[in-house]
C-alpha cells in the first residue's frame, strides 16, 4: 500500500471502554487485517484528554462500562455532535435498541460481533447510514416516513440510468464503497450521486431517500 493510497483510507475509531481484553481484543482484529477499504485503527479514550488529542470522527462505546448509557450518548450529542457513536452491547430488546438510537447512536452491535459485522457496520455509519438489527431498521424507516411523505412528488421525478443503478444498492442496504466496486466508480462519484438523488428527492438522509424509494417505486423511473 503505498503512503497516499493509506492516508485516504485509514480510519481512526474511538473507543470508551473498561474491559481492556475487550479494547486489546478490537486493536488486535483491526491491526492484523488487511480489508480492501484499508486498516482501521482503535484509539482507546481511557485517558483523560484523549478524545481532544485522537482526531476521530467515529466512537465505539462498550455499553458494559457504564450503567448510565442514554446519559453518555446525551453527553455526546451535547458536547461533540458531530462524532457518529455505535453502541456495543449485549441487549438484544428491540424495543431498547430503537432507544439508543432514538438517544443519538448511529448504530448498535452484539457483543458477539465478529470483524466483519464491525467493520461494517463502521462502514454504514461512516457513509450517513444506521446499522441496527433488521426489525429496528424496519421501524425507523417507518418513523421515517412522515418525512418521506412531505418529499417531492414522486411523478416529477427523473433519474438517469447510473443514479437508478446507485439508488438500487443503497435501497439494498449497501455501503458506499461496495455501491463504487459493483459499478467501477470511485467513492467520490458514489457520493456525489447520492447526494444527487437526496436533492432530487428533498430529503436529506439515506434512511429517507430508501424510504421514498420503496414507497413511491422510485426505481422504476428512468429518464
Amino acid at each position: 500500500m503505498t503512503k497516499d493510497k493509506k492516508a485516504v483510507v485509514d480510519l481512526r475509531v474511538g473507543l470508551v471502554a473498561a474491559d481492556p481484553m475487550r479494547i486489546l481484543g478490537l486493536q488486535t482484529i483491526f491491526s492484523q487485517s488487511e480489508a480492501e477499504d484499508g486498516p482501521i485503527e482503535i484509539v482507546p479514550l481511557s485517558v483523560p484528554g484523549a478524545l481532544d488529542a485522537s482526531g476521530v470522527s467515529m466512537i465505539l462505546i462498550d455499553s458494559g462500562c457504564t450503567d448510565h448509557i442514554f446519559e453518555l450518548l446525551a453527553t455526546f450529542q451535547r458536547t461533540r455532535p458531530r462524532l457518529r457513536l455505535i453502541v456495543i452491547g449485549l441487549e438484544e430488546d428491540h424495543d431498547h435498541i430503537q432507544r439508543i438510537i432514538g438517544a443519538g447512536a448511529k448504530g448498535y452491535l452484539a457483543q458477539s460481533a465478529n470483524e466483519r459485522e464491525v467493520r461494517l457496520a463502521i462502514e454504514v455509519v461512516q457513509d450517513g447510514s444506521v446499522w441496527a438489527p433488521r426489525k429496528v431498521l424496519a421501524r425507523l424507516l417507518e418513523s421515517t416516513s412522515a418525512e418521506a411523505s412531505r418529499a417531492k412528488p414522486a411523478g416529477e421525478l427523473k433519474f438517469t440510468l447510473r443514479e437508478l443503478e446507485v439508488l438500487r444498492l443503497l435501497v439494498a442496504g449497501h455501503p458506499n464503497r461496495v455501491i463504487g466496486q459493483e459499478l467501477g466508480i470511485d467513492l467520490t462519484t458514489v457520493k456525489k450521486h447520492v447526494g444527487k438523488l437526496m436533492r432530487k428527492v428533498g430529503v436529506n438522509n439515506r434512511i429517507a431517500l430508501s424510504v421514498e424509494a420503496l414507497n413511491h417505486k422510485l426505481l422504476s423511473k428512468g429518464t
